[in-house]
This record gives C-alpha cells, sequence and structure tokens, in this order.
C-alpha cells in the first residue's frame, strides 16, 4: 500500500503525527488529516511539502 506518514513541523524539529495516512485536505481551520483506521481530525497547519516518493507529509504548525 502506499500510504504516508505525516509531520508536524515546530520550529527546527518535525514530530510524526500520523502512519498510514489516506486523506490530506486543505480547510479553513487548516488540514483535515485522516488515518487508515483512525477518525478524520483537523491540525492547525499549512502543508509544506509532499514527497510521494518517500511517502512523507510536511505540515507545519500555525500555533
Amino acid at each position: 500500500m502506499c500510504q504516508s506518514t505525516i509531520y508536524l513541523k515546530k520550529g527546527d524539529t518535525e514530530e510524526e503525527i500520523l502512519r498510514d495516512a489516506i486523506l490530506v485536505e486543505p480547510c479553513s481551520e487548516g488540514v483535515k488529516i485522516q488515518g487508515l483506521f483512525d477518525a478524520p481530525k483537523i491540525i492547525p497547519a499549512r502543508i509544506t511539502s509532499i514527497d510521494l516518493l518517500k511517502n512523507r507529509i510536511i505540515l507545519e504548525s500555525q500555533e
């Protein structure tokens, strides 16, 4: 399968916040994400990069 891992960047650090992501969608409150077996949740962040070869999505915190 080709699910991605989502990381949240705060300053110079990146924290893994979700493995096996199947949904990443910008919304007015930030970014809506959902894992393979998880309910959707909204992260107050913006998408900064998507690397499909490495299956990595980087979000930057807006807090």
